[in-house]
């Protein structure tokens, strides 16, 4: 199911861009195996993958994955000659970040200058543009490095609005055309993810970075791809209760007839969100059946109804299939937060497997 559905929203990107298609893998690939996510994505056309450090980035290598490979958020620094020696390009988003790689004694490196183009967060302020843009110059002159792209962020994308994309759009065009004016060639330019990518043309340049889309999740809400992942648990425990039964901790659910508790193994350890609403539920055997009471840290309680489950029926958390199946984007909503913070929460005790 993940290969196919990766596969299946990279061609959904695909039929909306003409630009290089970047598969970004961080945070494990967004919860789903980031070996896998990009294996799947690279076999359906993907050009080049993005991750957030150089060790992630030499763990694809290790994989065998030859395309080119974008790191740019570097929680540890930029360790250069870990970069060369995996073929790693990096991103640079300050001055004194670029005037810290050119200090290390190592082979050229491939940068990507990263300019702010209306996030604020990361990247080089609009100020020191041209202090950068020189001091790239200077590196690239002394063989030190290799300006390779330029990139930026669409702070408003999600909006799916290209006139709130359109001030963006306008400070990559800048920041292209002074790298251009300083000699440094024509690098790609990049700056659109998924949102972008799917509803504002004028937002693709020369590549896409697309990271949620690649797992389901269009954070514009404005196009269905493809589910990629189910998470499903056995029952390990079943008791029938009167009416009146308050269940879990603090006792917020009551229950309002004679029924059917099971008990599912995951709770919010295992990236089950603790706040959320009445509406949450989970499928078992075509029934949307729902949590009864809070959510605990190893634990969900089910209200079955009349139908008592064995120990070891399965329930499907959420899924792909639609109709009873819950899916990440229900969770989200019954949690008040984004389908991300879902995927990406799914904890190391619950077991992976690639269908």
């Amino acid at each position: 199911m993940l290969p196919v559905a990766v596969a299946a929203n990279v061609v959904e990107i695909r039929a909306r861009t003409r630009s290089t298609i970047m598969a970004v893998v961080k945070a494990d690939g967004f919860g789903h195996g980031a070996v896998t996510v990009a294996r799947a994505a690279v076999a359906a056309g993907a050009g080049w993958l993005g991750t957030t450090s150089v060790a992630e980035a030499a763990a694809l290598r290790a994989a065998r994955l030859a395309v080119p490979i974008l790191t740019w958020l570097h929680p540890s620094g930029i360790d250069a000659e870990a970069a060369a020696a995996a073929g790693v390009d990096v991103a640079v988003g300050s001055v004194d970040e670029l005037a810290a790689l050119l200090a290390q004694a190592t082979p050229t490196v491939r940068i990507h200058l990263h300019m702010d183009t209306g996030m604020s967060r990361g990247g080089c302020p609009r100020g020191q543009w041209d202090e950068l843009i020189g001091l790239a110059q200077r590196g690239q002159r002394a063989r030190r490095v290799r300006v390779a792209g330029v990139m930026g962020h669409l702070p408003l994308a999600d909006r799916a609005d290209p006139a709130a994309n359109a001030p963006a759009v306008a400070a990559m065009r800048q920041a292209r055309q002074a790298v251009r004016a300083a000699g440094l060639g024509s690098p790609p330019a990049h700056l659109a993810a998924t949102s972008g990518t799917l509803t504002d043309p004028a937002t693709h340049f020369d590549m896409v970075r697309v990271g949620a889309g690649l797992v389901g999740i269009d954070p514009s809400g404005t196009v269905r791809m493809h589910d990629a992942s189910r998470l499903t648990a056995p029952i390990v425990h079943t008791t029938a209760v009167p009416a009146g039964t308050p269940v879990g901790y603090g006792g917020t659910y009551v229950t309002d007839r004679a029924t059917h508790l099971s008990v599912l193994p995951v709770g919010y350890a295992d990236g089950i969100p603790r706040e959320c609403s009445p509406q949450a539920g989970v499928a078992i055997r075509g029934r949307r059946l729902p949590v009864a009471g809070r959510v605990s840290m190893d634990q969900i309680v089910i209200d079955t109804g009349a139908e008592s489950f064995p120990a070891g029926t399965s329930a499907t958390v959420f899924g792909p299939d639609g109709g009873a199946t819950p899916t990440v984007h229900d969770w989200a909503r019954w949690a008040g937060t984004i389908p991300h913070t879902i995927v990406t929460g799914i904890g190391p005790r619950v077991k992976r497997s690639i269908a």
